[in-house]
């Protein structure tokens, strides 16, 4: 089945989940949707808006810089390849991770393009999971059993070998009893998937780090944490 349509253009390009055939580059523009478009309110730089879409809710997210270099230039990369455009390499992420059946959005399109020869600025349209919570909202209404689940859903992600650069508590939603990832801009699939892979423990310790962050007193994060940590192991391999 084919898992993606390629659309070039004048030093542009899109790249469009089959499904949707009717995307073209406006479709990654706010002002295309007008007040169907709403900005998503933390998170993202301003940088991210719901859309109501004709058949159904999409996210579209502009790729913008964060840090120091963002006062030079917010939306400007260096192109160094259409495979290695933030867009495109995220587009293709979500596919392979869709196939394994983890729990991720679903892309729709990817597009970026290019500008004074060297730089692009790129773009994503995600399908909506509706009626979700950021697990950093949620923190004290989960259950032990919903940490000791979410352990063992990360664990299934590592088996994959997919390493999330920046696995925050902002990045995971829970949707009922089910969680799902978001976000995986400069995530791939490691070679190295071993328990010892260094990068296993990196995320691990960036999730816990950002969830230290999080004031709420009637909160145990070292417990929920245990908790987590057991269903992690829990679904190691034999």
């Amino acid at each position: 089945m084919q898992k993606e349509k390629y659309v070039p253009g004048h030093g542009a390009a899109l790249l469009v989940n089959p499904d949707y055939g009717e995307v073209t580059p406006d479709w990654f523009l706010p002002a295309f949707w007008g007040t169907r478009a709403v900005s998503v309110s933390s998170g993202g730089r301003g940088s991210a808006w719901f859309i109501d879409g004709l058949r159904g809710g999409m996210v579209l997210r502009h790729y913008l810089r964060g840090g120091y270099v963002a006062k030079v230039s917010r939306a400007a990369y260096l192109y160094t390849g259409e495979e290695r455009t933030r867009s495109f390499a995220e587009f293709r992420l979500l596919t392979q991770l869709r196939d394994l059946k983890l729990p991720v959005p679903e892309p729709i399109a990817a597009h970026y393009r290019r500008f004074n020869g060297v730089f692009y600025e790129a773009a994503i349209l995600l399908g909506r999971i509706e009626n979700v919570t950021p697990l950093g909202d949620c923190v004290a209404d989960l259950a032990e059993d919903d940490w000791f689940r979410l352990g063992q859903l990360l664990r299934r992600f590592h088996e994959a070998g997919v390493n999330h650069a920046d696995l925050n508590c902002f990045n995971i939603l829970l949707q009922g009893q089910a969680f799902y990832v978001i976000d995986f801009d400069k995530g791939r699939i490691e070679a190295a998937q071993s328990d010892e892979a260094p990068w296993r423990q990196r995320n691990l310790d960036r999730l816990y780090r950002s969830l230290v962050k999080l004031t709420r007193p009637e909160w145990d994060l070292g417990q929920c944490w245990q908790s987590l940590e057991k269903g992690y192991a829990v679904n190691a391999p034999a």
